[in-house]
């Protein structure tokens, strides 16, 4: 599976990839998280363009996957990571993480962010096998503490939510200490 920055002309892509990964939380009583619409081709030329947003495509060089991000607090937050189900469970999810932790430590950032639901089993239990840990909500920075209103307004806080980080290593020879 390759990574690489998204094209343009990919980003209605990302809007079908969203559409189909979201379907699962009907499954598990969200019907409202599956039928949320996602972003829209303006807020992904925004990620795109800003050079956070990444695909894992296929052998055709088809977008199975995709990842945003977005620079929060010093560190980079995984704003959307969503897997196709026809190419799920492949480890393709972690890849994209691993990814933007290899362009962060690059970026000389110490750590990724995301925000997830704490009940929904390829969420944070996910992120924890992923590296990430649970935060504090002391130790929750004012980005984040931003980005979780906007959830809370957006009807999210109906199911339980947390803030997770992932520490990164500095990068050798970066002269980090």
């Amino acid at each position: 599976m390759r990574i690489r920055a998204v094209h343009l002309n990919e980003l209605p892509a990302l809007q079908d990839i969203e559409r189909a990964a979201g379907q699962c939380f009907r499954d598990v009583g969200m019907p409202e998280i599956a039928d949320d619409e996602p972003l829209s081709l303006s807020e992904l030329t925004r990620y795109q363009q800003n050079g956070l947003a990444w695909v894992a495509v296929d052998d055709a060089d088809v977008p199975v996957a995709y990842l945003l991000a977005d620079r929060v607090d010093g560190n980079l937050h995984v704003e959307q990571v969503s897997v196709h189900p026809d190419s799920a469970r492949r480890g393709i999810g972690r890849l994209l993480l691993d990814h933007l932790a290899h362009y962060a430590t690059g970026e000389g950032m110490p750590a990724l962010t995301l925000t997830t639901f704490t009940d929904v089993p390829w969420n944070a239990a996910y992120y924890t096998r992923c590296g990430f840990q649970p935060m504090d909500d002391g130790d929750v920075t004012p980005g984040l503490r931003r980005i979780r209103e906007n959830e809370a307004a957006h009807g999210l806080d109906r199911w339980p939510r947390t803030c997770m980080r992932r520490p990164l290593q500095p990068a050798q020879g970066s002269g980090v200490r």
